[in-house]
């Protein structure tokens, strides 16, 4: 008998029996049609699966999906609609942090959940102080973005999306 998972994903319940081996990615592209998260690498080298777990960041191809259950699960796609985008979409369009776009929906979630670890005084390697208020440079934002990888390299661009939000000139 395969065990039952509950997960909202991207506002809407979900309630379904699932192989325990399963990853998170597997049964959000597989078993719910959700593409948002795209399979990139499947060893969590790459960024290209992150989705938002509870508000934090995580490589859904790593993670069980059993061991979520009862969680939030947002995807980009989840983060915003037409006409009505999450600010840090429509950042990554005004400043084109995208070229082909594989990598744009863990792009996206990664840089959500990245300014909600900085809004909450987490430390990053390149933090210089470990005992104060980490400061949000380029430096801290790239860190703090580089398990996220963009073969394209659209980095200069994602970066600026990621300045304007953090610093409120986003709509």
């Amino acid at each position: 008998m395969s065990p039952r998972i509950r997960l909202t994903v991207d506002g809407g319940p979900v309630d379904l029996a699932i192989d325990p081996r399963l990853t998170l990615l597997d049964v959000l592209r597989d078993r719910l049609g959700n593409f948002s998260a795209k399979k990139g690498c499947d060893h969590g080298q790459c960024g290209a699966c992150t989705v938002l777990v509870d508000g934090r960041r995580v490589l859904s191809c790593l993670c069980l999906a059993l061991s979520h259950d009862g969680a939030d699960v947002v995807t980009a796609g989840g983060l915003g609609r037409p006409g009505a985008l999450h600010p840090m979409q429509q950042a990554f369009i005004d400043h084109d942090g995208l070229q082909c776009g594989y990598c744009t929906p863990g792009q996206i979630c990664s840089a959500v959940g990245m300014l909600r670890e900085f809004a909450d005084g987490a430390p990053s390697h390149a933090t210089a102080d470990l005992t104060a208020s980490p400061s949000l440079t380029d430096d801290e934002i790239r860190e703090r973005m580089s398990g996220n990888l963009c073969r394209c390299g659209a980095y200069a661009n994602i970066l600026t999306a990621i300045r304007d939000v953090a610093e409120g000139r986003a709509e």
